[in-house]
């Protein structure tokens, strides 16, 4: 192992100190913090829905703000065009008086990018972001540009039930690492939110982080062991998802229409990592698995149209899988 006992429980330290100063300025949404930090660790992109106005937008603003890292934000709006996200070359004069194509870096060119109601956007240029997201990079008239370090995508989007919004393409769906659902504050929270925005008093958020600290973190995530017994048990909630599998449950049988593929297998390991980095230990267990089943999944199932009628939700299939696989391989 090329790091030491000691460096994990340093690194742990540090990642809950940034929780903590996050606490400060966002009240409760405690899954959302933590999956967002997962997701960061295990150099992924996140995807939080929820209704307008659940303070999304300031959740990230505040992550960047404390890991101090360069930070965009996008307003996908269905005018909106790929360009106006990547950027593009200009026409500029040189001091000699000719003219040459500069390019002019877009928004997308920040080391975190808040991708804000990403589903108000056209497929077109949602599907601008698959590059920058798969490959880290972004080719423009041929031009092959790399992204910042570390870098990453964390987008918000409305329920699809709202007015004016495309569903987000499959392809697209699965390059985030997880999905997370943000909830509606309780009612203390709802007192506690009011206090801290309609006062007088400024929350001043400390830089607990840097990127080089972070990147180091990721590579301590990456090399975080995973026994082969928690690899069998990951790869059978993946296998578990297909209503054709040998692993089908009867509900997923009769209200999937399919399941997770290879990423979704990927996002669990990578999310259990990271999971275990921030409790301070450098091996996964079977509670780091459960834990992040459904966000690594929610978004990489589909129900059919008998699921859509009967109500039935991602995470009600995921529920039973967990629940059945456990018994299943007796741990």
């Amino acid at each position: 192992m090329a790091f030491s006992e000691q460096q994990y429980s340093e690194i742990s330290q540090e990642l809950q100190n940034v929780k903590a100063e996050i606490g400060k300025f966002i009240v409760g949404q405690e899954e959302a913090i933590e999956f967002t930090l997962y997701s960061i660790l295990a150099d992924g992109h996140a995807l939080l829905e929820g209704l307008p106005g659940l303070g999304k937008t300031m959740l990230i603003r505040t992550i960047s703000e404390v890991l101090d890292l360069s930070f965009s934000r996008i307003q996908f709006t269905p005018d909106l065009m790929p360009t106006d996200i990547t950027g593009t070359n200009i026409i500029e004069r040189t001091e000699n008086g000719k003219q040459q194509f500069v390019f002019q870096p877009g928004p997308l060119f920040s080391q975190m990018v808040l991708a804000d109601e990403i589903n108000r956007a056209t497929p077109k240029t949602q599907s601008a972001l698959l590059e920058a997201m798969g490959e880290k990079t972004v080719t423009i008239l041929g031009d092959t540009k790399k992204m910042a370090k570390p870098f990453f995508v964390l987008a918000t989007q409305n329920p699809i039930e709202m007015e004016g919004t495309y569903p987000l393409p499959e392809a697209q769906m699965d390059r985030f690492l997880c999905k997370i659902l943000v909830p509606y504050p309780s009612k203390k929270e709802l007192m506690e939110i009011m206090k801290r925005t309609t006062g007088a008093e400024e929350v001043e958020l400390e830089k607990v982080m840097n990127s080089d600290r972070l990147i180091l973190a990721q590579q301590m995530v990456k090399e975080v062991l995973v026994a082969d017994e928690m690899m069998e048990y990951a790869v059978n909630l993946v296998v578990a998802t297909h209503p054709q599998g040998e692993l089908a449950l009867p509900d997923v049988r009769q209200f999937a229409m399919y399941g997770s593929g290879p990423r979704g297998l990927q996002s669990i390991v990578k999310l259990a990592k990271s999971r275990a980095v921030m409790q301070g230990r450098f091996h996964v267990s079977i509670g780091d698995i459960k834990s992040v089943a459904k966000p690594a999944l929610r978004h990489r199932m589909m129900m059919n149209y008998e699921g859509e009628a009967e109500g039935k939700t991602a995470d009600d299939l995921i529920e039973g899988i967990l629940t059945s696989i456990q018994q299943g391989v007796g741990l």
